[in-house]
Formats: structure tokens, sequence, C-alpha cells
């Protein structure tokens, strides 16, 4: 039992890792991706809802006890979005890479306006409008590129029945 949850631990910690060491490194016009987002969607579409729900509270609380925000908005937000991108995938018969690809897209753009639309209530940050034109859409675009690059990996790392050794099947 134990040894089901470490592959997605050890994913949770390397993204953590990478996001703070190495995410502000690769920022596109002040655009940084998320390597947390992209392994709690990951985990998402390919173990389901609970999974996803788990890593992403998991994972964005772990952000925001690291990093500056409040505490709590990107751990409620992920948790939300993982939770999501499994129910929307467990529901859809499609298979090969445009699924993943459009989930993370969509999942990406609901992330981003709903972390600003919390910040905004909270009083912390940029204006909205603002935020959305210069870092939530681009960085939406920003982790669904990343995602075509990294999903494929991750995906294999990440399930649990390793007997499936197709590419195509592997969402």
């Amino acid at each position: 039992m134990i040894s089901r949850g470490l592959p997605a631990t050890g994913a949770i910690l390397v993204a953590t890792v990478l996001q703070i060491a190495i995410a502000p490194r690769i920022a596109i016009f002040g655009v940084v991706p998320n390597f947390i987002f992209l392994v709690v969607v990951t985990l998402a579409l390919v173990e389901g809802p609970v999974a996803g729900c788990v890593a992403g509270f998991l994972g964005g609380l772990l952000f925001d006890l690291l990093g500056t925000s409040p505490i709590g908005p990107h751990a409620l937000v992920l948790c939300a979005v993982g939770y999501v991108a499994g129910m929307v995938t467990a529901n859809m018969f499609a298979e090969g890479w445009l699924l993943p690809v459009t989930v993370v897209l969509m999942a990406g753009l609901v992330s981003e306006i709903s972390y600003g639309l919390l910040l905004a209530v909270l009083d912390v940050g940029h204006a909205f409008w603002t935020s959305f034109v210069r870092v939530m859409l681009p960085g939406a675009v920003y982790n669904t590129v990343l995602a075509v690059l990294a999903y494929p990996l991750l995906a294999r790392l990440l399930r649990q029945d390793r007997s499936v050794m197709s590419f195509k099947r592997l969402a």
C-alpha cells in the first residue's frame, strides 16, 4: 500500500524542488511554468480524481508553505483542479495525445484564473485583468507546451499498472 504512493510523492517533491530552483530561471517574459501543476494533472489523468485531488492538495500546500504568498490558495486550487481533471478523464473515451493536452490546457486556464481570483479576494497581488493578460493566459499556454514534452514520461512514471507498454495508451 505504501509503495503505491511513492512514485507520486517523489514526483511531487521533485516538482516542488524544480518549481523553486529551476522555474524562475526559465521564465519567459515573467511567466513561470508550474511543475507541481503538471504532476498533479498528469497524476489525475493517469490514476483518477482522488489521486489528483490528494496530490493537488499536498503539492499546493507544500508550495504555499515554501513560498511568500498566503497559505492555502494554491492548495485549494490544485486540489479542485486535480479532482476535476481526473473526473473529466474518467468520463472520456478518447485515446492518444490530444485528450491530455486539451485537459492540461483547460485545467491550466481554470487553475490560473481560480488562483488569480482567490488572490484578488484576499487583496493580494496585481489587478486581475492585467494578470490575466500578462500571466494567466501565457502561463496556461506555457504549461501546456511543457505538458506535451513531459506528459509521456510522467505518465509512465506515475502509472500504477506497469503492464501497459504502448505509447498510444499511456493515458
